[in-house]
Formats: C-alpha cells, structure tokens, sequence
C-alpha cells in the first residue's frame, strides 16, 4: 500500500467523477499538490476548484509534466494521452482504490460493499458518526444529505474514515477495514467476474481483509451474504474477527422491526450489540430500515454510544440520486433514482407505492450496461410489474462496446403484465411520452445510472407546458 505522504504531486483522470471528486478533495485536505482532468465540464468542478485542486477540462499529455503519481478508474483506458505518458515516463500509476486505501491507512477504516444498498449505508454510517460528534472523514459516491443541509461526497476529519467499497472491478480488495459491512453478495457486474461463485468468492476475500481485531456486519437475509458468513466465519475467529449479523430474521445478532404503523413513517426499532433503540428514518422503504440496521451496527462495533447511534441516523435526508426529489408540477411529483439492478428496481417501486397514495406509479427506466441487460432480462421484467406504467429506452453503454442485439424491449417483452410496459430507444422521446401520461396524484420515476437523471427536468417542463395549454 502506498503511503499517502510519499505519492508526492498528484494528478487524477477522470476527476469530475463521483468517487474521483471525493479524493481529489481529500488529498487537497491533507496538504497534498493536487490536480485532474476530465473530458468535459460537470458539476464537481467548481467545487473542486475552491478545494485548491487545480482542474482542466479535456485530456492532454502535457497535463502529466511535474507529477509524481497518476491516479486513474477502471474506466480511464489505456489509450487516455494522460495515462500513456505516465506509462512512457515511469510515472506511478494507482487505481482509484489505492489512493482510498492510502487515505484510509492511519485512522479506523469502515468499508461498505454489497451489490446494492452500499452508498446509502455508507452514507447513512457517515452521517450518524458526524451527528455523534466524532469528526468523521468519508468518501462516498454520492452527495451526502442530512437535516443539516447537503455535505457533498467527502468530507475530511479526524475521527474513522467511512468509504464505499466498490466490487465492480474486484478494487474493494485495496482496502483494509476496522470494520467491513457487507449489505448483499447478489450477483452483479459479471461482465467482469464471469460466474456467481467467482463474485462471491471477491467478498470472502474482502472479508479476509478486516483487521486484526475487527469486525464484519453482514445482512443475514441475503442469500448470499448469509453463504459468506458461513465460508468466512471460522477463519476470521482466528484473527479475533468478530461476525455480526443483521436482518428482520429473529436469529440475526442484530434484529431490526417496524416501530410504527403509520403511512409513510420509517421508524425501526433495533435490537442486538446489548441495546435496544428506535431509529426514526426519513427516508422510505423497508430496504432503507435494514441499511439503517447495519449503518447502526458498524457505528456501534467502531466504539459509538447506541442511542447516539440511532439518533444520528434519524439526521440523514438521504443521498443525490436515491429517491431524490426533482419537483412536482401539476399534481405530479416526479423523483430521480440511481436503481439498475432488478433487486434495486423492485425495492424502489415498493417503497414509491407506499408513499404514493391513491395515485400510480411511471417509470422511465434506461437500462444500464448491455451485459447486464442481457444476464438479467426476466429479472426486470418482474421488478417492473410493481408499477403501473413504465417505459424503457435503450441501454446505457458506459463501459462497453455497442451490442446492437441488446436493447430495452429485451425487458418490455418479460414484463409479465401485458401492456404495462413500453420500448421508446430515445431517452427524451420516452420522457416526453410519460409525462404525457401522467395525471394529478401519480408519481413518476427517473430510474437507472445512465444520464437518464437528466430526464426530470424534461418531464417537468413537459407537465408545466401542459399545465400551460390547458
């Protein structure tokens, strides 16, 4: 691991990005030299700039002259001008990972990782450790909200470092936690691991990576988490690693229950670690009261009082792009979401059911990644028959080369429920298409990792038009 006081001058590729942005902040905190590139402007960099990170639009060999160290993602390719000349001139060339990790070295480290769910976990331990009063730093690939107002993707202090750990390309490994939560082990980017088993077998990995000493929360209502607990559990007794469990199963270590009946009122209460608390949630669904359970169970295992625990929690607003709001226009409140994996879609439009009401639920979904389309087909097709109507674009590349044999009617055709759901391959055709839907009391959905997100501001003009005319 590389120590962060020797990575000298560093510049970041890519660095208008989520989990890029937030350590490039975090080596400016700490006094490095820092700059970056990105291919185009975006909305990190001003902020980055009064962070005194020196920031370039568009990518030029040039920008690498006078750096000590390269930090790239798993999606800057070799082909980048930067990255060739870091090649070329022996410059030393870190994942994004690594540069965490060195970030993460010298204080209690807790790493969140799970095909879904990490973010706002990872968020959610952030803001309960920050309302505890214990100055935490974090690095999240996503805005942080919390009754305070919007703290951004990181934040530097001097208490434990929280970060989410991403599994996408095998670089949680990077990582050595005091305490590693593990939200689901559902397989996902396969595109990269091959098999489930070869998925499942990176988190008994990363679990092999806890410290001496340390502790890993696991849910145990997740198949395949509840298969590492019991792949990984002997071994980390060895090490004085303690396994703490966390679920709505009355044989998990922590237990989490409805508290409350009311609509739209997310109180749990949750038992286990020799308490028992009611944490009042401001965000909704039944998946967001099980993250809450193991964010709860990590601030606890890290040494922080439980009712402080559970109090900080009741802080958090939630994170950009989770169920975040847009607007309403109309009688029509339309809400943006990052969900791309079919247990994500399904979690989502159960806890938009339970606060929509009488009213109905749309959904404009832009697939994200053809191999994941293509894997998972059937799976969100079922997801989608939660709501009442939904339209699907064309998938969202990202990473990958055009596969003109993939395409969003892949999932229209399984969605069980004939004619609930609709193909339209342009993103703004299908926004203008569900708004035109849409009626006073529904809610609508913006839904996938794409730039689908920017399909709001569309369904919003399109209803204030509409408003207009009538």
């Amino acid at each position: 691991m590389s120590a962060l006081q020797d990575l000298g001058r560093v510049h970041l590729v890519g660095v208008g990005g989520a989990g890029m942005s937030a350590i490039a902040a975090l080596l400016a905190a700490r006094g490095l030299e820092v700059s970056g590139s990105d291919a185009a402007d975006g909305p990190a960099l001003p902020g980055l700039r009064a962070a005194g990170v020196a920031v370039h639009v568009g990518h030029d060999a040039a920008l690498v002259e006078g750096v000590d160290t390269l930090v790239v993602s798993s999606a800057v390719r070799e082909t980048n001008p930067e990255l060739a000349a870091a090649r070329m001139r022996g410059i030393a060339v870190l994942h994004r990972s690594q540069a965490l990790a060195a970030l993460m070295a010298d204080r209690d480290a807790v790493a969140v990782a799970g095909a879904h769910g990490k973010t706002t976990t990872s968020a959610m331990v952030a803001s309960a450790l920050l309302a505890a009063g214990t100055d935490p730093s974090f690095a999240i690939g996503g805005t942080v909200i919390t009754a305070d107002g919007v703290l951004g993707g990181a934040r530097d202090g001097a208490g434990a470092f929280v970060a989410e750990a991403d599994e996408s390309d095998g670089s949680f490994l990077a990582y050595e936690p005091t305490v590693a939560v593990v939200t689901n082990v559902e397989p996902d980017h396969l595109d990269h691991y091959g098999t489930r088993e070869a998925f499942e077998d990176a988190f008994v990995a990363f679990a092999g990576r806890v410290r001496v000493g340390g502790t890993l929360v696991a849910c145990a209502d997740d198949d395949g988490s509840a298969r590492l607990v019991a792949r990984v559990r002997d071994d980390l007794a060895a090490r004085d690693v303690t396994v703490v469990t966390y679920g709505i199963d009355a044989s998990a270590d922590v237990v989490v229950a409805p508290a409350s009946d009311a609509p739209g009122a997310w109180s749990a209460r949750v038992t286990g670690l020799g308490a028992s608390v009611v944490v009042d949630l401001a965000v909704p669904g039944a998946h967001n009261a099980l993250n809450a359970a193991g964010a709860w169970a990590a601030c606890v295992r890290l040494g922080t009082d439980p009712q402080a625990a559970a109090d900080g929690l009741s802080t958090f607003r939630g994170t950009g792009r989770r169920f975040e709001d847009r607007g309403t226009v109309a009688g029509v409140r339309v809400v943006d979401d990052y969900a791309h994996h079919p247990t994500e879609v399904a979690a989502l439009l159960r806890a938009a059911r339970s606060v929509v009401g009488t009213g109905r639920v749309l959904v404009v979904f832009q697939p994200h990644l053809y191999s994941r389309t293509r894997t998972f087909a059937a799976e969100f097709g079922a997801a989608f028959d939660l709501a009442d109507v939904v339209v699907i674009t064309d998938v969202y590349a990202a990473r990958e080369d055009l596969d003109p044999d993939v395409t969003g009617q892949m999932i229209v055709e399984r969605v069980p429920t004939s004619g609930r759901a609709t193909f339209v391959p342009d993103k703004h055709d299908a926004a203008t298409w569900l708004a035109d839907q849409a009626r006073p009391g529904d809610l609508v959905l913006t839904v996938g990792a794409g730039d689908v997100t920017g399909l709001g501001a569309v369904i919003l003009d399109r209803l204030e038009g509409r408003g207009q005319d009538a």
